[in-house]
């Protein structure tokens, strides 16, 4: 891992704006979505990967200078798969004084055996280990359990459940189990994975890859990540605005009875209703004209 002293002064300068950037990002998520109390443990689950280095690496910079205390430990789910190098994350977190366990479960083989080839296996994947982490958060006295997902993964599974699941939902910033023993936080939820990819080439974190899912190329995710960038790079500001919309939802403009109540709307119309309704449509038609000449529906 990179000390940022032994850093050119070009890139010393560039790594303390990632760093800040990352840390306000954090810290706005926590603010907003009341993810980190006063006396929380909080548990950080450590994969190995760019997103789980960087929150905690975020978490322990916070952590030194949060006005209220909160316990950090970082924990990893060593689910056997050939050639993962057991010694590297203790090393690490021995490395920045953090409390690690591993825990041991072939999952991997578990995985392998009921998913044919040529499948995705993030599904069982993900079950399996979300059931182990949660017993053990239960076991050892955990009240927040923190997960590395970050903006792209967020904006990634709406549109992944829009597609490919008739729904429209992507990951919560905070949420509680299904059983209701765990409370679970993305604390990199306003975070750009392209600042997260930065970060953590630049201090150089001893990244170990995963046979499982790193190695579906042909998932529905990378098409959704193409289609992403491919905007980002086209049409600025769009992810942004994206991701402003997942926070500003308006339930009487969307189609479901459950979150509006459209029975409760009188059936007598104030006078004006139907100028309004008219003024919409021209208006909707010439914004139509304008925003879709440029083939956005195509390129989706």
């Amino acid at each position: 891992m990179t000390d940022s002293a032994q850093l050119p002064k070009s890139r010393k300068t560039e790594l303390s704006r990632l760093e800040k950037n990352l840390r306000h990002e954090v810290g706005r998520a926590i603010a907003d979505f009341y993810m980190i109390e006063d006396g929380d443990k909080v548990m950080c689950c450590l994969s190995g990967g760019k997103d789980s280095y960087t929150m905690l690496d975020i978490l322990l910079v916070l952590q030194r200078h949060a006005p209220i205390r909160f316990e950090l430990i970082a924990v990893n789910l060593d689910q056997k798969q050939p050639g993962f190098p057991e010694h590297v994350l203790p090393d690490y977190a021995r490395s920045v004084g953090v409390e690690f366990h591993a825990i041991e479960r072939d999952t991997y083989s578990i995985v392998k055996e009921k998913v044919p080839d040529g499948k995705t296996t993030c599904g069982l994947c993900s079950r399996l280990r979300r059931g182990i982490l949660y017993d053990f958060a239960v076991d050892h006295g955990v009240t927040k359990i923190a997960l590395g997902h970050h903006r792209d993964d967020i904006l990634e599974t709406l549109f992944l459940n829009m597609f490919h699941g008739g729904s429209l939902k992507a990951m919560p910033p905070k949420l509680k189990s299904d059983d209701g023993r765990n409370v679970v936080i993305r604390p990199l939820a306003y975070c750009r994975e392209r600042d997260i990819e930065r970060y953590a080439e630049m201090r150089q974190f001893p990244i170990i890859p995963c046979n499982l899912c790193g190695s579906q190329e042909n998932l529905q995710r990378q098409s959704v990540k193409t289609m992403l960038r491919t905007w980002e790079q086209q049409f600025p500001g769009r992810i942004e605005s994206l991701t402003r919309a997942v926070g500003n939802v308006a339930p009487s403009h969307l189609m479901d009875p459950r979150l509006y109540d459209f029975s409760s709307l009188s059936e007598r119309k104030p006078s004006g209703v139907n100028s309004d309704i008219n003024s919409d449509i021209n208006s909707g038609a010439n914004t139509a004209d304008t925003t879709f000449g440029r083939l956005d529906v195509i390129n989706i």
